[in-house]
């Protein structure tokens, strides 16, 4: 008797783990190589068509109303939106149903995320209370979950899969932690109508989870107008994204027993409608078919089915976009060690290198030790502090800080990207080292 293959694995909801690690370490690839070609591109002798490029007024609208803004504009605060909304779904989905879902699976990654924004941030501080940078204290916060997947893919099977969810878990925090700093401490003033009308949206989206809509445009489009909103408020206009993914339906239309039920009476329908030597499936056959695939849809749910649908584009489109919009510093035509030698630069780097492992390790060290929470099976503390270093990987998220923080001073978030690429490199290859150390 021949054996049946086994299914194929094609979407997230069968192997959500093992999906989102691939898609999040092929991304981190695809983020260097961009960040690199930005480099390059901004060094070389067309240095200058890579900041008209990002410089390039760009319009969208129709009538009276259209927005005019430069090209890099519409990558940060428009595309990134997409990103947030994302990180938004990662959030709520690991909140119900993943590492954050009880206190006593949430403490570990949630004490250790603390101790990696705060003892950061102090550092920074402490080179740079007073001066002019002082701004950025949010900027080596931040960890870069697609880089740091990257680098701990480099291990194989020597980490260990609760290595990773604790990695992912702890990324997920800090990015709740860098979207609640967003909105509270970089916005541009606030337009209470504006304010007022985001709110409304708000609702109605709050409403129509309730009511049960599990359609995802009328969730889109007034998402659209939500990012508006934000954008007029002064409020970070990628918050938008989060807020919005709050309130994305988590349950299925339809729930397993009924999916089974009406999944076997579909099959059983298409079975009755076999004839030897048929070439093609009769119209009833094909009936049968769709009714399935609906019935498929009705029992994922629309959080999960959306957060499929937008890992790859933001891992493989809009992510390395960024890098290559933000990445590219102009050192060659400068000072590079005066950049490397200022206080945000050293305060990045400081806060990245030994403020995350530092923080990291500590708070969950002490977690543990006071009971709140227990040490993955099968990790030892050296893979944790190694899993610290690598965290100090802030790049995407602390580049974004860093735009908010500076504005409107490019000598500033040049020393800051400086200071992030520098960090962050130095911190992929100690995470990298010890966690090879521990395999061995």
């Amino acid at each position: 008797m021949t054996a049946r293959p086994a299914p194929t694995r094609r979407y997230s909801q069968l192997n959500p783990a093992a999906e989102f690690f691939r898609t999040e370490a092929a991304g981190g690839l695809v983020l260097i190589v961009c960040a690199a070609v930005a480099l390059v591109w901004a060094n070389s002798p067309l240095g200058a068509a890579y900041t008209a490029l990002w410089t390039m007024p760009v319009s969208i609208g129709a009538g009276t109303s259209v927005f005019t803004e430069p090209l890099l504009f519409w990558v940060n605060d428009g595309l990134m939106a997409l990103f947030f909304l994302l990180v938004g779904l990662e959030i709520k989905r690991e909140v119900l149903a993943g590492e954050l879902a009880s206190p006593r699976k949430a403490a570990l990654p949630l004490a250790a995320a603390v101790g990696g924004m705060l003892v950061p941030a102090v550092l920074y501080v402490l080179v740079n209370a007073g001066g002019p940078g002082a701004a950025g204290w949010a900027i080596p916060m931040a960890t870069d979950i697609a880089f740091s997947l990257g680098v701990l893919a480099l291990l194989g099977s020597r980490a260990p899969l609760a290595l990773k969810v604790f990695l992912t878990a702890l990324a997920i925090a800090d990015d709740l932690g860098a979207v609640v700093v967003i909105a509270l401490f970089y916005g541009h003033g606030s337009n209470v109508w504006a304010l007022a009308a985001a709110a409304v949206v708000l609702g109605v989206l709050v409403a129509m989870n309730r009511a049960g809509v599990r359609g995802m445009w009328p969730y889109l489009t007034l998402g659209l107008v939500l990012w508006v909103a934000v954008l007029l408020s002064g409020v970070h206009a990628t918050v938008a994204g989060v807020l919005l993914a709050l309130t994305i339906p988590s349950r299925p239309r339809t729930d397993a027993a009924a999916f089974l039920d009406e999944a076997r009476h579909h099959v059983a329908h298409y079975g009755e409608g076999l004839r030897p030597g048929l070439a093609e499936p009769t119209a009833d056959q094909l009936d049968s078919v769709h009714a399935l695939e609906e019935a498929a849809e009705g029992v994922q749910t629309p959080l999960r089915r959306l957060e499929h649908e937008l890992h790859r584009p933001v891992a493989f489109g809009i992510l390395p976009l960024f890098a290559l919009a933000n990445a590219g510093v102009n050192v060659a035509g400068g000072d590079l060690g005066a950049l490397l030698a200022s206080p945000v630069a050293l305060g990045v780097v400081l806060g990245l290198v030994v403020g995350k492992p530092v923080g990291i390790f500590a708070l969950a060290w002490l977690a543990v030790r006071v009971g709140l929470a227990d040490r993955p099976d099968g990790v030892s503390w050296g893979q944790l502090l190694g899993v610290a270093a690598l965290c100090g990987i802030g790049f995407t998220m602390s580049i974004f800080v860093a735009t908010l923080a500076f504005p409107d001073d490019a000598g500033l978030l040049d020393a800051a990207k400086v200071g992030i690429l520098l960090g962050s490199l130095v911190s992929g290859l100690l995470g990298w080292a010890l966690l090879a150390r521990s395999a061995r």
